[in-house]
């Protein structure tokens, strides 16, 4: 699991595993601006990190006003004050104040920074779906129980580190919160960028968001892909399946996952096949084995080292358990049933 939730020490084991974003061959542009890199004109990519001993950032994609005046669009803020700070200094560097953020979903790994950027820009508004004030009460609220039961016992001081800064995060609350409430597919302009904003309902969470870049056919797709495998944790398997056949519709050059490297529309269909193959074979008799043997071919073109692959077997091994061979309640409470 990529979240601390109700098993610590697989979180942790998982992370000890992972060496950072998955690199695996692919024709995005590798030109190297300041904090990021630059995907698109005007569009800059802060890699996420999945490193040993730590819970990971997701990607967050920068847009830079395309006039003087309109400031810059974020997507997702990271977990880790290091990783916001790369957006700060992104901004300092473009000498441009940060006028909106967008938050693809509620996950720590997107949200956590929101209240570092509003601290330094407290002009700017957060737009993002509004499942995270269910998340608060709910899976938030879990999770902050069972990380004080785990602070109580001995274990790494750094360890325990993130846990505390992710029960800081979690008790934040109203500064988590967006001020603008996304809940339907639109069009919208955000710092003099027109974009076409999807929305997924009972998806990954509760509640997805994704942005499309018309000018530059960039899809910035959250957590709807991610590599080395699916994070399932507050997934509606069947919702998410739609939701990449929605996103195989649009008119894409290059998809940004919430986690891994930007991919071509080619990396993509990839990635659907593998995600399609993992939940016939889960919701099918083969032993788990298969399962986890599945992704890892399916989806091999995608992973880019031996450890990516062990990293993909650990997280299909779980998650194959936990949510797709899991209890038929907690299935259906995911998929809003």
């Amino acid at each position: 699991m990529k979240r601390f939730s109700t098993a610590p020490a697989l979180a942790f084991f998982l992370a000890s595993c992972a060496a950072g974003n998955p690199q695996h061959a692919s024709s995005v542009p590798s030109e190297t601006a300041g904090s990021g890199r630059s995907i698109a004109a005007g569009v800059t990519l802060i890699a996420g990190d999945f490193e040993p001993g730590h819970q990971p950032d997701g990607n967050t994609l920068v847009w830079q006003a395309p006039r003087t005046g309109c400031g810059l669009l974020v997507l997702d803020t990271g977990r880790h004050p290091q990783h916001t700070q790369k957006i700060l200094d992104f901004a300092a560097a473009a000498q441009q104040p940060i006028s909106a953020v967008v938050n693809s979903h509620w996950h720590l790994d997107h949200i956590s920074g929101n209240a570092r950027l509003r601290a330094a820009y407290p002009q700017l508004r957060v737009y993002a779906s509004g499942a995270i004030e269910g998340a608060l009460q709910g899976f938030l609220a879990k999770s902050r129980r069972d990380s004080l039961e785990f602070l109580q016992q001995p274990g790494d001081p750094a360890q325990q580190a993130e846990v505390r800064a992710d029960v800081a995060t979690i008790d934040s609350g109203p500064a988590l919160l967006p001020d603008v409430t996304i809940d339907k597919p639109s069009d919208r302009e955000l710092a003099c960028h027109r974009l076409h904003i999807g929305f997924e309902r009972h998806a990954v969470t509760e509640g997805d968001v994704w942005l499309y870049d018309r000018a530059n056919r960039v899809l910035a797709a959250g957590d709807l892909v991610t590599l080395p495998a699916p994070f399932f944790d507050t997934a509606c398997p069947e919702r998410w399946q739609q939701s990449l056949r929605t996103l195989a519709a649009t008119d894409f050059r290059l998809l940004v996952p919430g986690h891994g490297d930007p991919m071509s529309r080619q990396q993509f269909e990839v990635y659907r096949h593998a995600f399609d193959s993992l939940l016939a074979c889960a919701a099918g008799p083969a032993a788990k084995a298969e399962c986890i043997t599945g992704w890892q071919r399916d989806a091999a073109l995608l992973l880019g080292s031996e450890r990516d692959g062990r990293l993909a077997a650990a997280l299909v091994d779980y998650y194959i358990d936990a949510v797709l061979r899991g209890e038929v309640a907690h299935r259906a409470a995911l998929c809003g049933r």
